[in-house]
């Protein structure tokens, strides 16, 4: 089993910044893509950002030039750097990682979710 524990969120004045962590453990053979995800009241969930294993990235037309995604391979860790922030950037932000168990057995894997909220 393979869990996704977020952490970083919370309530910041637009303008402002912050940075969400995403740390895999468990039973991991090797992760794949990773990426970012948010949902804001009432909207579905879209994609903010995502990572591949060797380092390619792409973002929301929304987030572009404002957030940054990185990855930590050996901590199997994926962050994001958000700057700039607007109060339209508030919603529950969750991680999602393909993580493999072995070499063809693999899964999408979902953390638990961290809410930002950005006050005007």
């Amino acid at each position: 089993q393979v869990r996704m524990v977020e952490s970083g969120g919370g309530l910041v004045q637009a303008g402002g910044s912050l940075t969400l962590s995403c740390a895999a453990s468990g039973n991991i053979f090797r992760i794949n893509d990773m990426g970012w995800y948010r949902q804001a009241p009432g909207k579905q969930r879209e994609l903010v950002a995502a990572i591949t294993s060797g380092g390619s990235t792409n973002y929301a037309d929304s987030v572009k030039g404002r957030f940054t995604i990185s990855r930590d391979n050996a901590k199997n860790t994926v962050y994001l750097q958000m700057n700039s922030l607007k109060p339209e950037d508030t919603a529950v932000y969750y991680c999602k990682a393909k993580v493999y168990y072995s070499t063809y057995r693999y899964s999408d894997v979902w953390g638990q979710g961290t809410q930002v909220t950005v006050s005007s």
